[in-house]
């Protein structure tokens, strides 16, 4: 049924990386951490927001350790390794986002009809109008390219309002706030301000990208409590890039 202009959705695009999947000092996949995560989603979902979810899978495998480890597994090789521990995440979030009461789709940039199905666009924007959650695995389906490129290539396609990006961090500081305790956290920046200062929040082609088209985003704390579901429904917390 079309959304009347009074009953349009909001519609996001959410980045989350591997480390949403595991304990705060761990690796691997602890369904505590992936059941909490699938409630707060399937929490906003009933509230007419449209959710589209891209993985990373770095709590399992990051193509990039392989780089100087092992010669013997090519870089791109390494980058496709990658990319399936997404889809092993995305399998994980379907089921526990599905038993809080929320329908999904789990599609992946590279055919895996088995266990998802395909990323096409319209087909996407189709599970989004009927209030499916999306995940989205498999990056872009290309080596070397960043998960956060990824997410924000869908968020463009998909016609969001924004994306958001959950880290472990309150938002983007001129420093590490780790190693230096006077870095500054910045409420609001330019792409511009990101790119010139190297601002290793995201990566360079993700920024350069949402740029071009307008897409702003804003970066969070996904373990502070109630964090997520704010960012979901649109309340300004952490930076917003734009």
């Amino acid at each position: 049924m079309p959304e009347s202009a009074q009953t349009k959705s909001r519609r996001v695009v959410l980045k989350i990386s591997g480390e949403c999947f595991c304990p705060a000092d761990g690796r691997g996949i602890a369904m505590d951490s992936v059941m909490h995560l699938a409630a707060q989603l399937a929490s906003v979902a009933q509230k007419n927001i449209q959710i589209a979810v891209v993985m990373g899978g770095g709590n399992i495998l990051r193509g990039g350790q392989f780089k100087a480890a092992n010669a013997a597994i090519q870089e791109s090789t390494a980058h496709y390794m990658g990319m399936l521990a997404t889809v092993i995440n995305g399998l994980a979030l379907q089921d526990a986002v599905e038993l809080s009461g929320q329908p999904t789709r789990l599609m992946t940039a590279f055919p895996m009809e088995t266990v998802a199905e395909p990323y096409i666009r319209r087909r996407a924007v189709h599970h989004l109008e009927n209030n499916r959650t999306i995940l989205l695995a498999g990056g872009t389906g290309s080596p070397f390219v960043t998960t956060d490129t990824a997410a924000a290539q869908r968020a463009l396609e998909l016609g969001a309002d924004i994306l958001l990006k959950a880290t472990k961090v309150d938002g983007v500081y001129s420093d590490d706030p780790v190693k230096n305790p006077h870095a500054v956290l910045y409420p609001e920046l330019t792409y511009e301000a990101v790119m010139r200062q190297n601002l290793r929040i995201m990566d360079q082609e993700s920024i350069a990208k949402c740029s071009e088209h307008k897409m702003p985003i804003m970066i969070f704390n996904f373990r502070t409590e109630g964090n997520l579901e704010r960012a979901l429904q649109g309340e300004k917390i952490g930076t917003l890039i734009s």
